[in-house]
């Protein structure tokens, strides 16, 4: 029998916005959890199809619906589920996203086990076509690379994340609606300061992908409100350049789109080099975890230096001449580097083709 009075452990917060469709899986994934001490607070934003009446009568007394009055989008519904959260842990959860049976579990066995971990997240696969497959996340992490790799990109899916209630009430608000689609992303900046944040390296949550996710409609506000977030937290160490950086890390490195010209290849290397000495300087990490920033880093630039290859903007002499020092060409191997550079040759000769085809 289940006492939904008795204080949770884990409260989970689910934004629902006309999400009829998909959300009852997603409760359905919660009440699968082996850690049974959650509460699951579903924040209605004036939805207009059956996502209240669904979650109003869901038979598990656990899970509780919250109404708004008016439309407030994603962030402050979100707010509102953590204001009223009771747990002394918070989990975040989008309402189209599914948990593995022992992610609450996990999560508190490791927040309980190491208390300066402020906000921990997980490794996900995405379930794409009706199938479930892994996503191109670090296989392998540790506190300092997630740090890292949040200076360059959002290293965490927010559907994974779970934070102590304790910390999280230290900000006001818990996530700022004015960093829309990024607010995530921001949140993990401003929690690192506080305490650390770290991942599960096993896959706990299955990712849904499909058009109507936020990832997919929103993008020219989610780069905006990334780049914003990054030029803040670099601005100590560029300048007045800060943004100029920030908009070619998200755009490239995050958005994999390619690089066009060879100044900007070796500006956007040159400035994850700096980034990446200027952390290790401040936050000193150990051998395992340089290792892995080294490899990590290293590995994002070879898929920037790929995708120009690819889309025939970049020659293989471009990398070539403006590789950062110890991140050569990404790791990449030469036969990887030459079948990208022959697609991308394949693409200028067709580019170069269309005038003459379309003169005839």
């Amino acid at each position: 029998m289940i006492d939904a009075t008795a204080p949770p452990i884990v409260s989970v917060v689910i934004p629902g916005y006309n999400g009829a469709a998909l959300i009852g899986e997603t409760l359905d994934s919660l009440t699968r959890q082996t850690l049974t001490a959650w509460e699951a607070l579903v924040v209605d934003d004036c939805s207009a199809d059956d996502t209240r009446a669904l979650v109003r009568n869901w038979p598990d007394p656990r899970v509780r619906l919250i109404e708004n009055e008016v439309n407030s989008g994603p962030v402050h519904t979100r707010n509102r589920g953590f204001a009223e959260a009771r747990g002394r842990y918070w989990a975040g959860l989008d309402q189209d996203d599914l948990c593995r049976p022992e992610r609450l579990a996990k999560q508190v066995a490791y927040l309980d086990a190491h208390a300066d971990v402020a906000l921990l997240g997980t490794q996900a696969e995405q379930l794409l076509d009706s199938r479930v497959r892994p996503m191109a996340y670090a296989p392998h992490t540790t506190p300092a690379l997630i740090h890292w790799l949040s200076w360059i990109e959002n290293p965490l899916v927010w559907s994974t994340v779970m934070v102590r209630a304790e910390a999280a009430r230290r900000l006001v608000p818990f996530t700022r609606p004015e960093i829309l689609y990024a607010e995530d992303f921001d949140l993990y900046h401003r929690m690192a300061r506080i305490g650390r944040i770290a991942r599960l390296d096993e896959p706990l949550l299955v990712y849904r992908q499909h058009a109507g996710g936020a990832s997919k409609r929103f993008t020219e506000t989610m780069r905006a409100s990334a780049t914003r977030v990054l030029a803040e937290a670099h601005g100590d160490v560029f300048g007045d350049a800060a943004e100029a950086i920030a908009r070619l890390l998200v755009v490239h490195n995050m958005g994999g789109e390619p690089v066009t010209d060879r100044a900007t290849l070796r500006r956007l290397g040159e400035a994850m080099t700096r980034l990446q000495s200027e952390f290790c300087a401040r936050h000193a990490p150990d051998r395992e975890s340089r290792k892995l920033i080294r490899w990590e880093t290293a590995r994002r630039w070879g898929a920037v230096g790929r995708a120009a290859l690819r889309s025939g903007s970049l020659s293989l002499r471009d990398l070539v001449a403006t590789r950062p020092a110890h991140l050569g060409l990404g790791y990449a191997g030469l036969d990887v580097l030459l079948m990208s550079g022959g697609i991308g040759a394949a693409r200028r000769f067709k580019q170069a083709r269309s005038p003459q085809i379309f003169a005839e």
